[in-house]
């Protein structure tokens, strides 16, 4: 597979029409969209809840989508993902949803077409797993978090 990520052409199905969408020209990210036709979600601080997009996409083998928060939403209104980083993988072919949580002191509700998370895909490699009884020493060794001293 020798095809570049910035040329690659993802199949998508839109309940919405709305397609993700890069908002600049650098963006590494591109916006996903709650798809809400019944109404908006609100959610209480410390709720968990699990937005729509109306998207099922076709990912080609040996590509990952990456769904990540958007900073905005968490840094104004507490707003992220429960999980951190989604990974979506190339055989899924359910609705993209993402799940939310209220980090926030206040309810927030998410309406129809908000954007509400990012996507960035990749290239990944499965691995070969190897049972062996050691690894090979390193100079860090075991060293662990704050190891490097670097502050």
């Amino acid at each position: 597979m020798n095809q570049e990520i910035a040329g690659l052409k993802i199949k998508i199905v839109s309940k919405s029409g709305r397609l993700p969408s890069y908002e600049t020209a650098g963006a590494a990210g591109a916006d996903l969209r709650a798809y809400l036709p019944e109404g908006g979600v609100r959610i209480e601080p410390g709720q968990r809840r699990l937005i729509p997009t109306g998207l099922f996409v076709e990912l080609p083998p040996g590509i990952e989508a990456q769904v990540r928060a958007r900073s905005g939403l968490s840094i104004k209104h507490g707003i992220t993902m429960i999980n951190g980083v989604g990974t979506v993988d190339s055989d899924y072919r359910g609705e993209w949803n993402v799940p939310v949580i209220n980090l926030g002191e206040e309810a927030y509700t998410i309406e129809d077409g908000d954007r509400i998370a990012q996507v960035v895909f990749s290239r990944y490699e499965q691995a070969d797993f190897i049972l062996a009884e050691e690894v090979q020493a390193t100079e860090r060794g075991a060293g662990g978090f704050g190891h490097t001293g670097v502050k």
